[in-house]
């Protein structure tokens, strides 16, 4: 089943823009997924082709109006999740990634102007969701990344299939730090412990970074961390680090 991807949006000439480059762009032309862009204009009555009005109740700005979306949304259907990329949505996880990326595919909604009438949400069955407490110029940035992060899922899109089991929020946990050659770089050595060989000392090193990093760098991730069971790094093959090559 190919994941199948809808964007709708005022700007389709943004996409697929960085996904059709490197892992995903490759992943696209191999048909591992598809992507639509759907221009909202289209499904505008007026000769305009007015998308956005004034906002009730006075205001700065325009807002996007909800015949003019509801229209282009039924026009993709709901066999998908249909979500909308606002700042006032519920934030994304690494988990809602994982669930996205294991169904039939997506569609997203890219707001605009002042954001969304909010009749929209009362009427049809879409799903707010923001990817962090700030303020883009609009949904296409926030849908690529979505996109990318659901992408690098599927199989066969990244290669190895537990390439991305130790990435950061995977485990609940910020990923531990990484190095490669040369072994010493302006006076700095890699740790000892992963030139050892010793795949045991080099899991529980790993394991125990990881915690650090993420009580020290995110302590919101921490307290959600505590209490749960984390699975031990899997032993990895050996490499001769203790020569610079």
């Amino acid at each position: 089943m190919t994941f199948r991807a809808s964007v709708l949006t005022l700007y389709p000439e943004m996409f697929p823009g960085p996904l059709g480059l490197s892992l995903a762009g490759r992943g696209l032309r191999e048909g591992r997924w598809s992507l639509d862009a759907v221009q909202i204009r289209d499904f505008a009555t007026d000769k305009h082709r007015s998308v956005d009005d004034t906002p009730a109740g006075g205001g700065a700005g325009m807002v996007l109006r909800a015949d003019v979306l509801a229209a282009a949304c039924d026009s993709v259907g709901y066999d998908r999740p249909m979500l909308a990329m606002s700042p006032r949505g519920r934030p994304l996880t690494q988990a809602r990634v994982r669930d996205l990326a294991a169904g039939p595919g997506v569609s997203i909604l890219c707001g605009r102007f002042e954001g969304f009438d909010e009749r929209l949400f009362e009427a049809r069955a879409i799903e707010p969701v923001s990817i962090g407490d700030y303020i883009l110029s609009g949904g296409e940035m926030a849908a690529l990344t979505l996109l990318d992060a659901c992408v690098r899922l599927l199989p066969g899109v990244m290669g190895a299939a537990s390439s991305g089991d130790d990435e950061s929020f995977e485990s609940g946990l910020l990923e531990y730090p990484q190095y490669t050659r040369p072994v010493t770089w302006e006076g700095r050595t890699i740790p000892e412990v992963l030139r050892s060989g010793d795949h045991a000392r080099i899991a529980a090193w790993r394991h125990a970074t990881a915690e650090t990093d993420t009580r020290l760098r995110r302590p919101d991730l921490w307290e959600r961390h505590t209490g749960v069971r984390v699975q031990s790094p899997s032993g990895a093959r050996r490499n001769d680090w203790d020569e610079d090559t």
